[in-house]
């Protein structure tokens, strides 16, 4: 499946502006963590775009529905087992085993207090954002109170990588990709 595949399943299930941006914003970070790995930045992108698929139409049933929906999308295996591990001990069994998994697992989470971050700068943009904020931030549970710090520092932990490596690249991601995720949105 390409990109553009991708983006029309996504669209397919997914009407809400945030449920999209919030998909652009993983996939963007999904990216930048198989750029610096040396991985298939297409395939783990599509990860990240469809990795909540489910989550608007079928709430009840997230990381559920992601089978059916994703197997009747001709998609294959590997990327329908990274979707559904990224909801492990949260609406799915299925543990992250290889590291995209990982990766999608532990910034998942993140990827919403970075949103809800960049919602309270002035400026609307993720631009010059520090790490010391994000991670102060971070810190408050009443920021973002609906985004799980746990399972970011879970997902950091089975990557064998501190929370400050995981905010540096997950920033540098929606930072480099803002424009096309800001100019995407505005197309919808």
């Amino acid at each position: 499946m390409n990109r553009e595949k991708a983006m029309e399943l996504l669209k397919k299930y997914n009407k809400e502006y945030y449920h999209i941006k919030h998909a652009l914003m993983v996939e963007a970070i999904m990216r930048e963590f198989a750029r610096i790995n040396n991985y298939d930045e297409e395939f783990w992108g599509i990860a990240g775009l469809l990795h909540d698929i489910d989550y608007e139409m079928y709430p009840e049933e997230h990381c559920i529905k992601a089978v059916e929906l994703l197997k009747n999308a001709n998609v294959s295996d590997e990327l329908i087992h990274a979707v559904v591990s990224h909801g492990y001990n949260i609406c799915s069994d299925v543990e992250p085993v290889h590291y995209m998994e990982k990766v999608l697992y532990a910034t998942d989470e993140l990827t919403g207090i970075i949103a809800s971050l960049i919602n309270m700068r002035p400026s609307k943009k993720a631009q010059g954002m520090e790490v010391s904020t994000l991670k102060k931030k971070f810190k408050d549970k009443t920021f973002a109170r609906g985004c799980s710090r746990d399972i970011v520092k879970a997902g950091a932990e089975m990557l064998g990588v501190d929370l400050n490596y995981l905010f540096e690249h997950a920033i540098k991601a929606i930072e480099q990709d803002e424009e096309f995720i800001n100019n995407k949105m505005a197309s919808l």
